[in-house]
């Protein structure tokens, strides 16, 4: 009897909390919209902070290529601390607050940033450098008119994976009140298991990663079309 009965009732159980549920988005859209826009917002500047720091550096480790090492190095040890533990270490000194995420997030992104960037930077072919110096250009002009514009590829690939990752990595947020979309998932685990607030906010973030990885990949077709050409020939 137990035997027949477990599907049974594991039949009722998926019946009475379901996986999908226009109800609970209707129930709890305005969450859902507050928690989705502040996911947006928050992986936006994270990723902006972020190029404002790591571009330069990348820029730095070009042009000094001793500190290219270090400074490759310490980003990746940033990169590899768990982020639950760092959000965890983050909070007594700046407060439970959009603060906190944002500087864990510009750090997991430093790492994607730079490394992409110098590599953008050193694929700059020697002959248009040359070139460019033939013509006057010196270190900044031939870096701002010149090698910048050249290394776009792989500074949008840097930004492309970093977007990504962040929109991934703040829901851990949740653990200091400020998850975005992964407010939606941990309350529903803490809610009787709720499939539909799990699979929503699991959605949801898939889904926000996904369509700025598209807008970011087109943005970036657009402004080299170069790189294009070059693709095809």
């Amino acid at each position: 009897m137990s035997f027949l009965g477990s599907p049974a009732l594991a039949f009722q159980q998926s019946a009475s909390n379901p996986w999908f549920s226009w109800h609970y988005i209707q129930q709890n859209a305005d969450q859902i919209l507050t928690d989705t826009r502040f996911h947006f917002i928050t992986t936006i500047e994270a990723v902006a902070l972020a190029m404002v720091v790591a571009i330069p550096l990348a820029v730095l480790c070009y042009w000094v290529r001793p500190l290219g090492a270090p400074i490759l190095a310490l980003s990746g040890v940033l990169y590899t601390i768990p982020s639950l533990a760092l959000f965890a270490f983050l909070a007594p000194f700046v407060g439970i607050g959009v603060t906190t995420i944002l500087i864990g997030l510009v750090i997991y992104a430093l790492l994607l940033v730079i490394q992409n960037t110098l590599t953008g930077l050193q694929q700059v072919p020697e002959d248009v450098r040359d070139a460019a110096r033939g013509m006057g250009y010196g270190r900044f002009g031939m870096l701002w008119h010149v090698e910048l514009p050249l290394a776009l590829p792989g500074i949008i690939t840097g930004i492309r994976l970093a977007t990504v990752s962040t929109v991934a990595l703040l829901t851990v947020g949740v653990i200091v009140g400020q998850g975005g979309l992964g407010q939606l998932i941990f309350s529903g685990l803490h809610t009787n298991l709720n499939r539909a607030a799990i699979a929503t906010g699991t959605i949801l973030c898939v889904a926000l990663g996904l369509a700025l990885d598209v807008v970011i990949a087109l943005f970036g077709r657009l402004v080299t079309p170069w790189a294009r050409r070059r693709a095809a020939s």
